[in-house]
């Protein structure tokens, strides 16, 4: 017969990446069949995990989901690498799956971010995981869920055209800034994470997987790797980003990027670019290093 100490395992604190086996395998079936329904909303019991909700635990929970020891995390929030929010999740990621960290989106082979798209192309080898406060797109013309549902069954957006319609009408453009509705590949309308409109072309064609997820409201949704995204706009009013190409970065004295506007004490104001990690790079090859700096998906504030 067997002693009791033969039986059983030495207790762990926690499980290999924070999140306990049951959750992986149905955050890893989800996410599958997102993938193979782009751009529609796929419920899944969202996880509590040690940071409030609001904060980033949906995609947190789905870079925990996706994480092993030889991966290469880099956080961003609002574009930053070095924000409380993004340094507090990529040390906790780190800790509880041994990945190496990382501020250089050429390294990593996930990237979680909050309100920003990388500057510089991602690979085919590359994740990128997108927080996302309100995953509905129809939230502003439909309050009710249930018939939110069914109008993406009917693909009945009529609702989201006449906001847009009424926009141009009372100020003669389109003022939707972020979260953008999109449509992916050419049946499903959904919301991209509140990135401004300059980043929404990033994600058409792109040779990455982009996994968006809410944990508040326990929704989650994909862009494949090159499939169609594209934002809502008439034929003949054409969807405009923001209009940086003239601005220049007061730090770097980088051009024709997303930048932040920094007011000063004189009433101007300074700009910096929003992607930290391209910008620190700029730096230090300014001053002599050899870094590595990846193509970009703008030129001049264009898109090739």
């Amino acid at each position: 017969m067997k002693k009791l100490n033969q039986l059983t395992r030495p207790s762990q604190l926690l499980s290999y990446g924070f999140l306990d086996p049951s959750a992986k395998r149905e955050l890893r079936r989800k996410l599958l069949k997102a993938i193979a329904i782009p751009g529609c909303q796929i419920p899944y019991a969202s996880r509590e995990v040690p940071m409030a909700r609001g904060w980033g635990t949906g995609g947190l929970q789905v870079t925990l989901t996706l994480l092993k020891p030889s991966s290469v995390v880099k956080v961003i929030d609002q574009g930053a690498d070095d924000g409380v929010n993004a340094a507090s999740i990529r040390r906790f990621l780190s800790r509880v799956s041994g990945a190496r960290e990382t501020t250089d989106t050429c390294e990593a082979t996930i990237i979680q971010s909050r309100h920003r798209v990388p500057e510089e192309i991602m690979r085919e080898d590359q994740i990128l995981v997108l927080q996302v406060p309100e995953p509905e797109p129809l939230r502003p013309v439909e309050h009710h869920i249930s018939t939110a549902r069914q109008m993406h069954a009917d693909a009945d957006y009529a609702k989201l055209w006449l906001i847009l319609y009424e926009q141009m009408v009372r100020t003669g453009r389109i003022m939707q800034a972020t979260e953008y509705p999109s449509l992916v590949n050419g049946r499903y309308v959904m919301s991209p994470s509140p990135i401004p409109r300059w980043d929404v072309p990033k994600l058409h064609m792109a040779r990455h997987l982009t996994l968006l997820s809410a944990g508040r409201e326990k929704r989650l949704y994909a862009v494949p790797p090159f499939t169609k995204v594209e934002p809502l706009a008439f034929s003949d009013v054409p969807y405009r980003v923001e209009d940086h190409a003239h601005l220049t970065c007061s730090r770097s004295g980088l051009k024709g990027f997303f930048m932040n506007e920094i007011p000063q004490h004189d009433g101007g104001s300074l700009f910096e670019l929003s992607d930290s990690g391209l910008c620190q790079k700029s730096l230090r090859r300014a001053a002599g290093e050899d870094v590595l700096i990846g193509a970009t998906w703008y030129r001049n504030g264009m898109m090739p």
